[in-house]
């Protein structure tokens, strides 16, 4: 089955972990993946979280960021860099420039909040 699915509001909302976040896609027609745009402002950390049975990708659109997921060190990203983040992996990331750092989150399956986990 085909799916065409139009973005009806380009409204933001600030979620617990510290960056605006607007789902661009997260059905149960398409439960195989699901993509939401983030933006942080600059010099704001996102919370230590991890996903149970989700692997999460950051496709960065612009903006300049540090990384941090698992044991791997700090990483600085950019647009165009893709950070792929398994299920259960501790990850934050830090807004390091002086704009926005806005990045595409692609969740498979798709994200469901019942599979957020504070990772402190």
């Amino acid at each position: 089955m085909s799916l065409i699915l139009k973005n009806t509001s380009n409204e933001y909302y600030f979620d617990s972990e510290g960056c605006y976040i607007t789902e661009l896609s997260n059905t149960e027609a398409d439960a195989q993946l699901s993509i939401a745009q983030a933006r942080i402002t600059p010099g704001v950390t996102t919370s230590w979280h991890k996903l149970v049975e989700t692997t999460e990708r950051y496709c960065i659109v612009s903006g300049t960021g540090l990384v941090e997921v698992g044991e791997c060190p700090a990483t600085q990203v950019t647009s165009g860099d893709v950070v792929i983040i398994s299920p259960m992996e501790r990850q934050r990331i830090t807004n390091i420039g002086e704009d926005d750092l806005v990045f595409l989150a692609i969740c498979t399956p798709r994200f469901k909040p019942e599979n957020y986990q504070d990772a402190q």
